[in-house]
């Protein structure tokens, strides 16, 4: 494959290029599908479309109840205090359904946030509608000051019979310098 050269730092060097491609290449074209059908299969990493949702329910389904588990985290370094008003909800597959979440800025300077949302098991993604979120948009809050953050779903009457418990989680980022340099470049 490789011809043999009279300079050997030559020889190395062509080699751990052509390592270096094919090991980039094997993250993208192998490990990503790879890791979209462990969690698939694992039932993790439910991503939601990001959309808001806009139809409305035909009916609600009052024979079913599934629980619905609200999980709030920070990621590294965000240092706003981050949590739902409540830790579970039973509720009924096409009812409308509306919950708060906390946050608080405890620094003395303006922050922007931004929550990214993730549904287990992740086949009841599909089935789990929001449609008004928080996450929907970039959450600013001044200086040490409160703010209550709504979230209103509604459950799918289709979801699976097998998942009567769902879990909704949300990892808050600090994207105070990106909201800032978005705002300079305007």
């Amino acid at each position: 494959m490789f011809r043999v050269s009279k300079n050997p730092t030559v020889d190395i060097t062509a080699k751990l290029v052509v390592v270096s491609i094919a090991m980039f290449a094997f993250v993208f074209v192998v490990m990503v599908p790879l890791y979209n059908v462990l969690c698939d299969v694992l039932g993790i990493n439910g991503k939601t479309d990001g959309t808001q949702y806009t139809s409305v329910p035909v009916a609600v389904d009052e024979s079913r109840t599934i629980t619905v588990q609200f999980v709030a985290t920070n990621n590294e370094g965000m240092p706003w205090e981050f949590s739902p008003n409540v830790t579970a909800m039973k509720v009924n597959p096409g009812a409308v359904n509306d919950t708060v979440f906390r946050a608080r800025n405890p620094l003395t300077k303006d922050m922007v946030a931004q929550a990214i949302p993730s549904i287990s098991p992740s086949r009841a993604a599909p089935y789990f509608h929001k449609t008004e979120c928080f996450c929907f948009n970039q959450q600013p809050l001044s200086a040490q000051t409160d703010a209550e953050m709504p979230l209103q779903f509604i459950i799918d009457q289709e979801l699976p019979k097998d998942i009567q418990t769902i879990t909704l989680s949300y990892t808050i980022f600090d994207i105070t310098e990106a909201a800032s340099g978005s705002v300079a470049a305007r």
